[in-house]
């Protein structure tokens, strides 16, 4: 063989193994899949489907702007999870075995055998001018396959028979069973039971609901919004008729117990009609949804809140805290104003010392925090104000401000007028409602500015303790400090010490922190418990400094006792810490029998 031929039979071969490779890698068609029964179904085009049950009404539902009708046997709202999963079902239904037209025409009793004659179901999908017909026979002798056929389509088949879990047997299988069907959020609602008319609107900006009728006043967000929720989650357990000449009265449904609309805007969106308990089943109700005529049958609970009275719907909190608060202006027996200065401090105007921001916000969280007790009078003049202590000299008045120093930033401004029995007359500056405030709500709120000065009393380290002397009875002991964990008694003093339990009981002693203030400038301290015999602490530091705390007045129910200490010249009497005192009395007293 010359050259020439090698050359053209090495380019043939070239040629041969590029076009082998081009065309298995490019042109060859792919495996074919399981071969579909009805080619061409997408269920998201499909806009009627029909299901012909055997020797049952036949169930038609259509879809119009993407929501699914029943259209018969009953004209109802139907459930669009249920028909889309029977869709998707049919859109992968694929067939184990067919059988040719010729195979079905050499056996002769095949439309009977195979249950073609009078089959279980009759399915018509429609999409635009597109159909799918499909006839489901008898299943196979093991039941778990089933014969088809597609009209239009030569032959049948044999398929799995799960999917027939999907079709209905009756409509009510595919009626929607929402007690109201809202869709995202509500914004108004009205409601009658028992001859009351209450509507109630959702504010665009805070999201907060008000009553419009019958009064205007603040309604309760937090409950309407839950028992809305509540409502959109009920569900019908029974479709009790659908006859529209029905006794509505025999259901209590004309005139409804309750009648409940929901609205969006300008839109009305979806109503409720409430009638008669079952009279064999008191957790269920008698109700019917606005523009059909089917009554229903639903639990009782999701509807019960709507049969409350007009001060069920209010806001039981004395005022909504719809700002963070930077000033606090009360005026009555004694005045005095909370500022804010920076991100997290506060300060009792016209003092020196700092105001304690925890208390502060401890009574923001008091005053938000109140509940009416008695909702009172909705309408008040000038007589009936005074009647109620509210008129000119109210007892006390608290200004709440989103911004110190600025009396045009008021939250909220309110009245403390006279006590009844239990309760203290309250009312807010910008309404005209009385409200009855429990006594005990109103005895916690602090009566001083100085309630408020910081419950820090000092700071130092035990490192910085050179000696420690206890006054008790009239006796003295003094320990000195030696080291880190060495105590011993000065000359003089008896005794036995833990050294290491009094280290750390100096240790907290130097962080000594008030649980609570009781009096301040205090000149009677016998008030408190104070002489000369209780326990006397005073700590002597390296540079000179002195701290004493005495002890007064014992508070068993907390474990812990009144004290007293100096601060800037003045006398201040406090709630000691109850785990300090407990170290305390462990580790710095001077028993009795020690001399």
């Amino acid at each position: 063989m010359n050259s020439k031929n090698t050359f053209f039979w090495f380019v043939l071969a070239a040629f041969l193994f590029a076009f082998i490779f081009f065309f298995e890698r490019h042109l060859h068609p792919p495996a074919p899949g399981p071969a579909l029964i009805l080619s061409g179904l997408k269920p998201g085009e499909v806009t009627s489907v029909q299901i012909s049950p055997a020797a049952a009404f036949e169930i038609r539902a259509s879809r119009t702007n993407d929501s699914w009708r029943l259209t018969k046997p009953i004209i109802y709202p139907a459930q669009p999870a249920a028909i889309e999963i029977l869709l998707a079902a049919l859109q992968k239904l694929t067939f184990a075995t067919s059988l040719s037209a010729s195979e079905l025409r050499e056996h002769r009793t095949a439309e009977a055998d195979y249950g073609f004659e009078n089959p279980q179901f009759s399915i018509l999908l429609e999409a635009g001018e597109q159909q799918w017909q499909l006839k489901v026979g008898n299943k196979t002798a093991p039941g778990n396959q089933v014969f088809l056929r597609v009209i239009g389509v030569e032959g049948a088949f044999v398929a799995d028979a799960d999917w027939l879990r999907f079709i209905p047997h009756s409509a009510d299988e595919w009626r929607d069973t929402a007690l109201v069907d809202a869709g995202g959020s509500i914004d108004w609602i009205v409601l009658t039971n028992a001859a009351k008319v209450i509507e109630l609107r959702r504010d665009a900006t805070n999201h907060l609901w008000r009553m419009v009728r019958p009064l205007s006043a603040r309604a309760d967000s937090e409950r309407i919004n839950a028992v809305l929720q509540q409502l959109q989650g009920a569900r019908v357990s029974q479709f009790v008729t659908d006859d529209p000449k029905a006794d509505l009265a025999a259901f209590g449904l004309q005139p409804a117990d309750l009648d409940l609309w929901l609205g969006r805007g300008t839109n009305f969106v979806a109503g409720v009609h409430v009638g008669k308990i079952l009279t064999n089943d008191s957790t269920q109700i008698f109700a019917q949804r606005e523009g059909w005529n089917a009554v229903l049958a639903t639990a009782k609970e999701p509807l019960s809140p709507w049969h409350g009275a007009v001060n069920d719907f209010r806001d039981p909190y004395l005022f909504e805290l719809t700002r963070p608060v930077a000033e606090i202006e009360v005026r009555g027996s004694e005045n005095y104003t909370l500022q804010q200065r920076g991100a997290n401090g506060w300060a009792v105007v016209g003092e020196k010392y700092p105001a304690d921001a925890e208390s502060v916000q401890e009574l923001v969280k008091l005053l938000a925090g109140m509940r009416i007790a008695d909702f009172g009078e909705d309408v008040v003049t000038t007589p009936d104000l005074q009647s109620y202590g509210l008129a000119t000299n109210v007892s006390r008045q608290i200004i709440l401000r989103s911004r110190a120093g600025d009396t045009n930033a008021v939250i909220t401004q309110l009245l403390f007028g006279a006590t009844r029995t239990n309760e203290v007359f309250v009312r807010l500056a910008d309404e005209d409602f009385v409200y009855g405030l429990a006594l005990a709500d109103y005895n916690r709120l602090p009566e001083a500015g100085w309630e408020f000065r910081d419950r820090r009393i000092w700071s130092f380290s035990e490192t910085n303790v050179a000696q420690i002397t206890l006054r008790q009875n009239g006796q003295t002991r003094q320990l000195v400090r030696n080291g880190p964990n060495e105590w011993s008694l000065a000359p003089g003093s008896q005794g036995i010490i833990n050294p290491p339990a009094i280290e750390e009981t100096a240790h907290r002693l130097g962080e000594l922190v008030a649980a609570g203030w009781v009096g301040s400038n205090i000149t009677q301290p016998e008030n408190y418990g104070l002489s000369t015999n209780n326990l006397s602490i005073t700590f002597e530091l390296k540079n000179g400094e002195k701290h004493t705390v005495d002890f007064g007045t014992p508070a068993p129910d907390i474990h812990s006792a009144l004290a007293a200490v100096t601060l800037d010249g003045e006398r201040w009497a406090f709630v000691f810490p109850p785990v300090l005192y407990q170290f305390v009395l462990s580790y710095l007293t001077i028993p009795a029998n020690v001399p």
